[in-house]
């Protein structure tokens, strides 16, 4: 993961946004919300370094606050997908007949299940949702996809030897899953996770620029649904660029995060990898259709 630029790159990117997160209070101190009404639509400066909205709210606090929003619903979406995909994929995946099958069913349910509509049912009964209940709701329609996954390496680990000397020795059903399947698919989870967290982050800045979340949950869909409203597009471009910016970013860093897990997944994808590197070490072109050969004086290489 390290070792490869990519999910290195990413890991900095996602390092960045935590920290950002964390210390929101200490890099803009004060209200992001605060108003400055003699200070309305004003382009970027060294007092407001992204500019200012249409009421005089400071764009720079509220992309640095809606960080904050965003990585928290996130987090918490994606720990409740993952941990509902282990225990029903895993599961199904070991049993066998109508119990296996009723879990697949169950997962193919609720991979149909649209995020958006169930979100604007759960927000009309609250005034002011909170960030758990939404993450909840984006948690709940985003698990299906993983336990699938999930579902189909187990059976095809469910075979293998080691499974079934646990098995013969007369090892529990719980211990086979946690202490015998699970080790060798934490990679497999781990790209899930990856994976669902990204689906949680662009689930969350939808919902918020539709206006199906309350706008008093400060985050980058936020951001854009003001901007959208105030007719921002395109004259004030420092209003909507940094939030989009910051989505992209945050979206390419989960990109290269899961490309590197793919890579320490995939064995082919692994060596290709290692072969690469090593190749531009020694000054040679990988894109080249021709083999390059170095010679030294006297020995050919």
């Amino acid at each position: 993961m390290f070792s490869n630029r990519k999910s290195a790159t990413g890991l900095i990117i996602m390092g960045v946004f935590v920290l950002v997160a964390i210390f929101a209070p200490l890099i803009v101190p004060g209200d992001p919300n605060a108003q400055h009404l003699d200070e309305t639509l004003q382009p970027p400066s060294f007092k407001h370094l992204l500019g200012t909205t249409h009421i005089g709210q400071d764009v720079f606090a509220q992309v640095v606050y809606g960080t904050r929003g965003v990585l928290i619903v996130g987090f918490l979406a994606t720990i409740m997908a993952t941990v509902v995909a282990i225990a029903i994929g895993v599961t199904a995946g070991y049993l066998r007949g109508w119990k296996s099958e009723s879990l697949s069913a169950l997962s193919n349910v609720f991979l149909v299940i649209p995020a958006l509509p169930l979100m604007i049912i759960v927000a009309s009964q609250f005034e002011d949702p909170p960030l758990w209940l939404i993450a909840g709701v984006l948690g709940l329609t985003g698990w299906a996809w993983g336990a699938r996954v999930l579902r189909a390496q187990t059976m095809s680990l469910r075979n293998r030897d080691f499974i079934q000397a646990a098995r013969a020795n007369g090892e529990p059903l719980h211990r086979i899953i946690l202490v015998e399947m699970l080790p060798n698919l934490m990679a497999i989870i781990a790209s899930s996770f990856v994976g669902t967290m990204t689906a949680a982050v662009l689930g969350l800045t939808t919902l918020a620029f539709v206006g199906v979340i309350p706008v008093s949950n400060l985050n980058w869909g936020t951001i854009l649904f003001w901007a959208q409203q105030n007719n921002a597009f395109p004259d004030y471009w420092w209003w909507y660029v940094p939030a989009g910016l910051c989505i992209a970013l945050l979206g390419t860093a989960l990109s290269l995060i899961n490309f590197g897990i793919d890579e320490y997944v995939n064995p082919r994808l692994r060596s290709a990898g290692e072969r690469a590197r090593a190749m531009k070490k020694k000054g040679l072109n990988i894109n080249d259709t021709v083999t390059q050969v170095r010679t030294t004086e006297g020995t050919t290489e």
